[in-house]
Order: C-alpha cells, then sequence, then structure tokens
C-alpha cells in the first residue's frame, strides 16, 4: 500500500474531510439541520473538521439547498449529491467517493487521504478529527476509525437452534469482573480516515491495516431517532466545549430570563422610616431590554421576591414577571413550554446560589461579575461589569453586536 505522503520529495496532496448531509431523513426529519446545543449538526460537524489541523478542506455532500445553505455559512465547500446516491439505501462510501472525484475535479488538486465525518455524532471533538486523519496521514495506517471503550456484555436471541437469549461477546455461564475481561471497543460512527488510493482500489472504509483511535465514552452519542437528539440536547450543556472567552450570539439563544436582585440590581437594598424598600437599577440595562425586545427576542423577569419594586420594574420595562416564585426552575421550565421554546436555547442570567438549578436547566448558563463563586463556576460566560452596573445591557451586547448602538432609545429605562 502507498501511503500519504508517497515519498518526502512528492508534493503535499490534501486530506479533505467529506461530510455526508442529506436532506431526507425518515427517523427526525430534517436531520442535519436539527440544532444542539444551538448549532445544526451540519455546521457542528463543519466545525469540528475545521478546527483539525491535519484537515486542509472541509467539503459536505447533500442534496437539499437549505443543508447546502448552512454548510457553507459554517465554513465549508459544498458538493451536490446526484439523486441516484441520495437514497435510503445509498452508501456513505458513494457520497465521499463522489464527493473526493469532484473536488479533485474542481481544484486541480490531489487529495492523500479522505475522511468520512458523520453529522450525527455531535459530541465528537476537532482533537478526534485531527487523531484519525493523523493515523494514516503521519502513522502509515491504511485507514482509521474512532472508537471506545465498551464493558457491556451484549446478548442476541435470534438463533432458531438456540432457544432463548445467548451471549455474543461472553459466555452467559461465566461472569468474569470487568478487569478480568479483554478489553471491547465500540466503533462510534463518527469518523473515519482513508488512503485514497486504497479507497478506490477497495471502494470501502475498512482496508490494510485499520488503526482504532479510542476516545471518551461519555461523548459517544449517534442521532437515529427523536429519542437520540432530545438526549444530546440535554447534554450539550455538560458536553459542549467553550472556548475561552467564547460568548453567546442571536444565534445561539431564543429567550433570555433574568434574575432581579443582584442581577439588574447591587444587590443592595434602602429601606426608608416607613419599611419602604429602594433598590437602584442602571439604565443602560433598560437600554440593552429595549432593544432585546425591538429585536423579537422574548424576556422575562423571574425572582423569588415577592416585592412591588419587582413588579414596578417590570411595569417600565413592559417586561413579563413570574415573582413570589419558590421553585424558580419549575416556573422557568413551565414558562419555556408555554412558550414553545427549548430550555438549551434560553439564556438564564443569574448571581446567587439560589440561581443554580436553572443554570443548570438552559443551554446558557450566565452570571454577573460579582456572583457567587458556585455560580460563576456553573456558567459558560461571566460579564465583565457586576449587577446593576450594566451587566444586563453587556449581555444584550453580546447578542445583538454592533446593531444594538443603532437602535433607538427606548423611553423605558
Amino acid at each position: 500500500m502507498t501511503h500519504w505522503p508517497a515519498d518526502p520529495g512528492d508534493p503535499p496532496r490534501r486530506v479533505l474531510a467529506v461530510i455526508p448531509a442529506r436532506g431526507g431523513s425518515k427517523g427526525v426529519p430534517a436531520k442535519n439541520l436539527a440544532p444542539v446545543g444551538g448549532v445544526p449538526l451540519v455546521a457542528r460537524a463543519v466545525r469540528a473538521c475545521l478546527a483539525a489541523p491535519a484537515v486542509t478542506d472541509v467539503v459536505v455532500s447533500t442534496d437539499d439547498a437549505a443543508v447546502a445553505a448552512e454548510a457553507r455559512a459554517a465554513g465549508a465547500e459544498v458538493v451536490t449529491r446526484p439523486a441516484a446516491i441520495a437514497g435510503d439505501t445509498a452508501t456513505s462510501e458513494a457520497a465521499v467517493l463522489h464527493a473526493l472525484d469532484t473536488f479533485e475535479e474542481r481544484t486541480g488538486a490531489a487529495v492523500g487521504v479522505v475522511l468520512l465525518v458523520q453529522c450525527t455524532s455531535p459530541f465528537l471533538l476537532a482533537e478526534e478529527v485531527d487523531r484519525v486523519a493523523g493515523a494514516v496521514v503521519r502513522d502509515g495506517a491504511d485507514t482509521a476509525v474512532t472508537v471506545a471503550p465498551f464493558h457491556g456484555f451484549v446478548w442476541r436471541d435470534d438463533n432458531p437452534d438456540q432457544p432463548g437469549g445467548f451471549g455474543v461477546n461472553h459466555d452467559k455461564a461465566v461472569r468474569p469482573r470487568r478487569q478480568d475481561r479483554p478489553q471491547d471497543l465500540l466503533e462510534t460512527g463518527a469518523a473515519y480516515a482513508m488512503d485514497v488510493t486504497g479507497f478506490r482500489a477497495h471502494g470501502h472504509r475498512f482496508f490494510g491495516r485499520t488503526e482504532l483511535v479510542r476516545t471518551d465514552p461519555a461523548r459517544v452519542l449517534e442521532i437515529d431517532d427523536p429519542h437520540d437528539l432530545a438526549r444530546a440536547r440535554a447534554l450539550a450543556p455538560l458536553l459542549d466545549t467553550v472556548p475561552a472567552g467564547a460568548l453567546p450570539t442571536r444565534d445561539d439563544v431564543d429567550a433570555v430570563i433574568l434574575d432581579f436582585d443582584g442581577t439588574q440590581t447591587d444587590d443592595r437594598v434602602l429601606i426608608d422610616t416607613d419599611g419602604r424598600e429602594f433598590v437602584s437599577v442602571h439604565r443602560g440595562d433598560g437600554l440593552g431590554i429595549a432593544a432585546l425586545r425591538r429585536a423579537g427576542m422574548p424576556v422575562l423577569i423571574l425572582s423569588t421576591e415577592q416585592n412591588p419594586v419587582v413588579a414596578a420594574r417590570a411595569r417600565k420595562l413592559r417586561l413579563p414577571v413570574l415573582h413570589g416564585i419558590d421553585r424558580k426552575d419549575l416556573a422557568l421550565k413551565q414558562w419555556c413550554e408555554e412558550q414553545g421554546i427549548a430550555p438549551e436555547r434560553v439564556l438564564y442570567a443569574g448571581n446567587d446560589v439560589n440561581d443554580l438549578p436553572c443554570l443548570a436547566l438552559v443551554g446558557w448558563p450566565v452570571a454577573v461579575a460579582d456572583a457567587h463563586d458556585a455560580v460563576r463556576g456553573a456558567a459558560r460566560a461571566v460579564t465583565t461589569v457586576p449587577g446593576g452596573y450594566g451587566a444586563i445591557r453587556e449581555i444584550a451586547g453580546w447578542l445583538l453586536g454592533p446593531s444594538l448602538d443603532t437602535f433607538p432609545t427606548s423611553p423605558s429605562k
């Protein structure tokens, strides 16, 4: 087998990642466009490939215009897949070979290694893509595949000559301890790499020496049905890695829910001789909230305090408010259900430990700069200013970007 590069003096050939992404799906309609962690599956796959150092080019093979648009927006090139290899019975190898041929014809470049990367594995990391490619590019393997340690006992019950269940990877009469069993490895279905010469000769993703690239089993999930998609969306806040300094944008968030005391105020309360309470708010927060409303972003105030000042501020800002709430997390879930908004598409901003259950429910938990340490630790993003000093204005700036400064100033600040 001739590996890439064949000779140190040869001109470098490209490493092409091909992401098959049909428009049709019986299990989950428009599956490859389904968002997980606020990002469509096809875009997640593109991002992982683009961030892998060994990959030089990324192509999405699709028969769907919406998938093509999303792929281009994420930074990939697009190859239109013919109908003959876009049906339910078409193989992934056929899509990869067609994309490979089209890419080489289009660019005039020689591809040395081709990758098959699946959209349906939402938690694939760029470093895993790089290791799969590197197994062929740098280590001399013919093919490579991502695998994960597997410790389960596999059973089957489809042998007519053997009634009942029987062990596949074990003798059912023997129950050895995990540490006494050979290590089984599960093919994750996420990423494969093939030497191009061998791939063309064999027409299959496995030939010659296959390198097994081990990955974290906690991240292994293939989306084949709506239940898989629901699990992926629930896991995204826990498994997605947010680069240092990464902040949410309008594309990541469908609604904003705000704590009140300590988040929209500086957490101090002034009490006069008649027992009336006064708090301090920031006019910039009012401007930011008005801009979010004008942009069509649902915003809710959620507070445990049953206090006239909370209701008064909500009226001033023209926002709905739920206050005097003991279980803010339950109120948040109910509000999301009523609004038809997925919690993983919600930004919640808080400052103290009573906000932790809400922070655990949403896709974008945010802490203000002076929040309790536990809240800061649970947050995906932290404002640079404390609560009551423009933190909400800062969050609005993350979501709306420069357009925030073009919004008319609302009279309700």
